[in-house]
């Protein structure tokens, strides 16, 4: 499984998922989009919303959550068949049965991530890649 871990040093994590959940979705691939906190979801909603383009979502525990091509959630349930995952609000939870799992923290949450990253070095089929936002785009830091 590849874990991309996305530091936001520019914009909140809303508008970066509404940034990168396309590239996703232009690969066929459906997105479970995790946060804790209701008013982030709401947040990443009215992002993805605004987004160019039209970025189809709903919200997890309604009748048509299996045909979402994003679904939004409180917890890791890919009632859409989920193959990426990303965790809007900077907490790391178990990713079975994913391909991708994304990471989106800020400063506020950089030492949980930092020991997300160590914890998954040691296992076994785990690509790590970590990405710092700068101006103009995203760039690989190794």
């Amino acid at each position: 499984m590849r874990v991309d871990f996305y530091h936001l040093t520019r914009d909140p994590a809303p508008q970066a998922i509404a940034e990168i959940a396309p590239k996703a979705l232009a690969r066929d691939l459906r997105m479970l989009i995790v946060s804790g906190h209701a008013d982030q979801r709401d947040a990443v909603s009215q992002a993805l919303w605004n987004a160019p383009g039209f970025l189809a979502h709903g919200e997890a525990g309604g009748a048509a959550d299996a045909r979402q091509p994003l679904l939004l959630s409180d917890r890791v349930d890919a009632a859409n068949g989920a193959q990426v995952v990303g965790f809007a609000d900077g907490q790391w939870r178990e990713t079975d049965g994913f391909e991708r799992a994304m990471l989106f923290f800020d400063e506020s949450a950089i030492d949980a991530a930092r020991d997300t990253w160590r914890s998954l070095k040691s296992r076994e089929g785990v690509e790590r890649h970590y990405w710092k936002q700068e101006e103009g785009g995203w760039r690989e830091m190794g």
